[in-house]
């Protein structure tokens, strides 16, 4: 392990752009406790004008962060490398690095170093420790997958950006959601088919910055083939989507008016979004995604009225009494449940932040991924229905999905 912590010494510091060590030698188990890693990220970290690397481990659905110092990432990383993982890949300003651990624990590292490697030295050596953090901390408040500075059409006339591609101010909130909902999509990437069209679904598109975002990042920057059809009751926000369409060119985008209730035009559909879509649109919208066997679910709830009128429970009446709690609490409890139906009807389920609780507080996202190992395990269901019986609620979903 010695030469893969002489690479980790040279490499970890400012400009070090990423580490994924991956290939692991033990399967996932499921015995209780002992789940396996199956990949580890790293990027360095400025945290109290410190640099600091953030390690991202992978367990199954979910991904655990700490924050770590050069010293002990080094140590932790060899551990890994000698007993658990198979490659690490290294990017730096200055060069490409792979690493292959045989069983027999053989070590190969292969190095690459970057055309502009002098050129990296030599600022290198002019900027002090000081200016290299700020330098650093600053590029990676801007690494976004549609970058600042660069004009994309449907961002400019959706108002977000000026004509030269700057971040218009009162609108940075509104573009840094969409490249958090890009992030989200590019995480789900793996689950969609690349040797076919992809047929998407956008129920209460709205005014269309996601539906534009997701079209220009899966055609444009990803190169997938793709038919996307954005749904909405409002006549005149949909004419106005269908002329931007048109003049950007982008064939594979439509946008048609209509309910998420009644829209029955589909057969198959590989991805079903819906941002926003009030009260128990969602549970429509969710519960045709499923029965379409959509490969993946992506969903904002908003509006969760349905438990909030019927929510009664003596146990929680102190609770509820107050009008605030209770909102809040039966808004939980419905996203709570289209949860573990989505998990109970085959999708490996999140309930994830969609984007920071000061920009908006309809900020939870539901993200299915169709696993056919996860398909009606355990007693969800039941588990679920008995809850809502203790509460005395019927819900949307549940009965659609019956």
């Amino acid at each position: 392990m010695e030469r893969i912590r002489q690479l980790l010494t040279e490499a970890l510091d400012e400009n070090l752009k990423q580490i994924i060590i991956s290939n692991p030698r033990r399967k996932n188990t499921s015995d209780g406790d002992c789940v396996s890693v199956s990949k580890i990220k790293v990027r360095p970290v400025v945290i109290a004008e410190k640099l600091l690397f953030q390690e991202s481990r992978f367990v199954g659905s979910q991904v655990f962060h700490a924050n770590l110092d050069k010293q002990s990432l080094t140590e932790k990383i060899c551990d890994e490398m000698s007993v658990s993982f198979g490659q690490l890949e290294l990017e730096t300003s200055f060069l490409r690095a792979t690493v292959l651990v045989s069983k027999k624990g053989t070590v190969t590292i292969k190095k690459k170093q970057l055309q502009d490697a002098n050129r990296c030295s030599d600022i290198k050596g002019r900027m002090d420790n000081d200016e290299k953090l700020q330098a650093l901390a600053h590029n990676r408040e801007k690494q976004y997958i549609l970058k600042e500075g660069i004009p994309v059409p449907f961002l400019i006339d959706l108002g977000v950006q000026t004509p030269e591609g700057k971040i218009i101010r009162s609108k940075y909130d509104k573009f840094r959601q969409i490249n958090r909902f890009l992030e989200f999509i590019q995480d789900v990437l793996p689950a969609l088919p690349k040797d076919r069209t992809v047929s998407i679904l956008d129920f209460g598109c709205g005014k269309s910055y996601l539906t534009f975002a997701m079209y220009y990042y899966l055609k444009v920057l990803q190169n997938y083939d793709i038919d996307i059809i954005g749904l909405d009751l409002k006549k005149d926000v949909i004419r106005k989507c269908n002329q931007l369409k048109d003049k950007y060119g982008y064939d594979g985008l439509r946008f048609l008016e209509g309910d998420i209730r009644s829209y029955n035009d589909k057969e198959e559909v590989d991805m079903v979004v819906t941002l926003h879509a009030c009260d128990t649109a969602t549970d429509h919208a969710i519960a045709k995604a499923i029965a379409w066997n959509a490969k993946v679910i992506l969903s904002v709830p908003c509006c969760q009225h349905e438990l909030n009128a019927q929510i009664q429970c003596r146990e929680l009446a102190p609770v509820l009494k107050y009008g605030l709690l209770k909102e809040r609490i039966s808004a939980l409890l419905t996203d709570g449940i289209r949860a573990n139906l989505m998990e109970a009807y085959g999708y490996e389920t999140q309930v994830m932040e969609f984007i920071d609780m000061s920009h908006t507080p309809k900020n939870i996202l539901l993200r299915g991924i169709q696993s056919k190992g996860f398909r009606k395990k355990g007693t969800t269901l039941e588990e679920v229905q008995e809850m809502m019986d203790v509460l005395h609620t019927k819900q949307t979903l549940a009965e659609l999905l019956r």
